[in-house]
């Protein structure tokens, strides 16, 4: 405390460091949650897809007769099926086209959790109206303002006049920068070249008294194997492992949250390596009186972590602040977790032992012959 300017500027460096590593954990984290999104909010007890289906970025269909042979086991209540395609969206006011997701869903079952689409599918049952994600990306234009100014949007998918009757709320994501739902007929229509009975998802909702797991074998053992059977959140958990191992999306985040790691252990070390320097005299004393080197090691480490604390607190809140910033701006889900905060709170604490056990070597060299 003596040394207040010292302190300062160490608890700063600190500071600087974990937000780093917040950052970059926060919208891997973000980006990732955000792709998995759609996955999570189908209404399904268990999902059916083609075995290849890596990624919604590039769907892969299969034949809708398979959806169908999961009525006999069972177990199995009812089916329903998805369609999902890459369109293009055209901006009426700038005219420009850009790429969205589609879903194409049955306007009679219910094919997503979100209230919002519950509440609103039943406009999907007339032909070329659909319903637009407003937390999609603003160059589709400002389909959320003039939607609820006018209760009515126009525009073109694929080239095909459509209608926005009601609003959702999905994100951006790695897959496509926006969605929009429609009904089965439509989406034929806005994708001619599409077979009928070739579907993308399969949802299958299972009877109040199935056990998910045991359904899910029986199907996989005793379907063909053009057709994989998996949980909604394993369907989700093969989206996110895509962008986390396939691309080099989380390799570039976890070298960003690493040199978060190293620039911490640098600043440390070099505040702790000054201190040390400049009361050699006393820890040579000290050495003198028969203090040993664990000893002045322990001194040191309650010094690295009063500073690890001091600096992780700010640290914390102003992440707190950008994440909230970030999402207002994004829409992504981005927002503190707990298991983050204690993830950089460790990484923090062997920083600063890291640092302070480096320092101590100075401190080996401090020779009682020094005081006099």
């Amino acid at each position: 405390m003596k040394e207040k300017t010292r302190l300062v500027v160490a608890v700063a460096g600190i500071t600087f460091a974990d937000m780093l590593m917040f950052i970059q954990l926060g919208f891997e984290s973000a980006l990732f949650d955000a792709a998995i999104k759609p996955h999570r909010n189908l209404q399904a007890d268990l999902v059916l897809i083609n075995p290849q289906l890596q990624t919604l970025f590039s769907v892969k269909s299969f034949s809708r007769e398979r959806l169908y042979q999961t009525l006999a086991y069972d177990g199995v209540e009812s089916v329903n099926s998805v369609y999902i395609s890459t369109g293009q969206w055209r901006n009426p006011e700038t005219r420009l086209e850009r790429a969205i997701l589609v879903w194409g869903i049955d306007p009679a079952k219910p094919a997503f959790k979100s209230p919002e689409t519950k509440q609103h599918q039943h406009y999907l049952k007339q032909l070329y109206q659909v319903l637009f994600d407003q937390a999609g990306r603003p160059e589709y234009g400002a389909v959320g303002d003039i939607f609820k100014k006018t209760g009515n949007f126009e525009t073109e998918l694929n080239n095909k006049a459509i209608s926005v009757k009601a609003l959702f709320t999905d994100g951006a994501s790695f897959a496509a920068d926006g969605n929009v739902i429609t009904s089965d007929s439509t989406f034929l229509q806005i994708f001619p070249e599409r077979k009928p009975d070739r579907i993308e998802v399969g949802l299958i909702t299972l009877k109040p008294d199935a056990d998910p797991e045991k359904v899910r074998s029986q199907l996989a053992a005793g379907l063909p194997n053009d057709v994989k059977v998996l949980i909604p959140e394993t369907f989700a958990q093969i989206e996110r492992q895509y962008w986390e191992t396939g691309t080099a999306i989380g390799f570039i985040f976890g070298l960003g949250t690493t040199v978060g790691f190293i620039v911490g252990i640098v600043i440390v070390y070099q505040i702790l390596y000054s201190d040390v320097s400049e009361h050699m005299p006393e820890y040579a004393t000290l050495k003198a009186m028969g203090y040993g080197d664990r000893y002045l090691l322990v001194v040191l480490l309650q010094e690295a972590l009063f500073l690890a604390v001091l600096g992780y607190m700010p640290a914390f809140f102003l992440s707190v602040g950008l994440y909230q910033l970030t999402y207002t701006a994004t829409m992504l889900p981005l927002a503190m977790k707990l298991e983050r905060a204690i993830h950089v709170l460790i990484l923090t604490i062997i920083m600063c032992s890291f640092s302070g056990a480096i320092a101590m070597r100075k401190l080996r060299a401090a020779d009682p012959a020094d005081v006099f």
